[in-house]
């Protein structure tokens, strides 16, 4: 990927192996955010081709966005806001689901602007989920959370890779909580990739 006639990076090759879990690491400006948008087709990189397995469902959690205090929607209500305008049994049911697997059910009715950095976060990931994603990737989505919601959300991750093979790419500067939920690492640096097992993830890179 190219600006102007700046290479961003050349040469990336890598496989993500359906079911997986994968982290993208690497210094700021190295490229992660748009090798990201290049994946979800908001750009088109300047040479070369990649291409996701026949019936790749792509979702995407951004990094948290606050709301404001006197925002008026319930946490039920926002994430409603993906789903059809029309409520039909079908789509109510799909809403309930992913306020149940988000743990989200009992404070459904929270106001949005009320509720905690990690609900409101993991009511972003319920919007997302509502599309039926298979291949979910995760855009720092984990920043400026305290460290409990931090680990309500990846362990939701990891709960939804193991109950559902829904595969996982985090974008993160996070290496610990990396090491704690991803199995592999994409390393981006000058231009370039590495990829490898997270447990062997060397400590130079941090």
């Amino acid at each position: 990927m190219k600006f102007d006639k700046q290479a961003v990076f050349t040469d990336l090759n890598f496989k993500l192996k359906e079911g997986s879990m994968t982290a993208l690491l690497g210094p700021n400006g190295a490229g992660k955010t748009t090798l990201i948008n290049v994946l979800m087709k908001m750009l088109t990189p300047t040479s070369g081709a990649f291409a996701f397995t026949q019936g790749a469902r792509l979702g995407y959690v951004p990094q948290f966005r606050n709301i404001d205090v006197e925002y008026p929607l319930s946490i039920e209500a926002f994430i409603a806001l993906n789903a059809p305008v029309i409520k039909t049994k079908k789509v109510k049911q799909a809403i309930k689901t992913q306020l149940e697997e988000t743990n989200l059910y009992a404070i459904k009715n929270t106001r949005m602007g009320e509720a905690s950095g990690g609900q409101k976060q993991r009511a972003y990931l319920a919007q997302t989920l509502l599309d039926n994603p298979n291949v979910i990737i995760l855009d720092e989505a984990t920043a400026s959370l305290d460290p409990v919601a931090k680990d309500e959300l990846m362990g939701l991750i990891k709960h939804l890779n193991e109950k559902h093979r829904i595969t996982v790419l985090f974008v993160t500067h996070d290496v610990p909580l990396a090491r704690k939920y991803m199995k592999d690492y994409l390393y981006l640096n000058n231009g370039s990739i590495e990829q490898g097992k997270m447990s062997q993830f060397e400590e130079a890179y941090e």
